[in-house]
């Protein structure tokens, strides 16, 4: 059961469709995790040119959600509400497999270092259990 449906969410975020990148919240610990999913549908806009005949989930998209992952983890920490996480950073970013239409992306982003508005998220997004990404997003939180 979700802890956060996509109302909750988009209070906490800025995105709207179509980028929000996360469906639901499925576990929060506000300034510490959390964990999100994304199903992946045919009839997202990327997919038209990306590709036409192999419709694959961009890279940097998959990113995204992870990033929206993690600003929900510290966008709920009271002292953050209302303020916008930006990217300031991605380090040690790797592709494991696609995702295609019909995929469920299970996301999650732990937030392990902070100081002051600069902190860095571990992200991992998963596919039925396997890994499709992993990365270091440093992020800083702004107005």
């Amino acid at each position: 059961m979700a802890v956060l449906n996509i109302k909750q969410i988009m209070e906490i975020l800025p995105h709207r469709q179509p980028f929000l990148l996360i469906d639901t919240v499925e576990e929060l610990e506000p300034g510490v995790r959390a964990s999100a999913r994304k199903c992946v549908s045919y009839n997202e806009p990327y997919f038209s040119g990306h590709f036409p005949n192999e419709p694959v989930m961009p890279g940097v998209l998959i990113i995204e959600a992870l990033a929206q992952t993690g600003a929900v983890a510290i966008l709920s920490v009271e002292e953050n509400r209302g303020k916008t996480a930006y990217f300031a950073g991605l380090d040690h970013v790797k592709f494991k497999q696609k995702v295609v239409p019909g995929d469920v992306l299970e996301l999650e982003t732990e937030i392990i270092k902070q100081k002051g508005p600069i902190g860095v998220g571990k992200a991992s997004a998963k596919v039925a259990g396997k890994t499709v990404c992993t990365a270091e997003l440093t992020f800083a939180i702004g107005q």
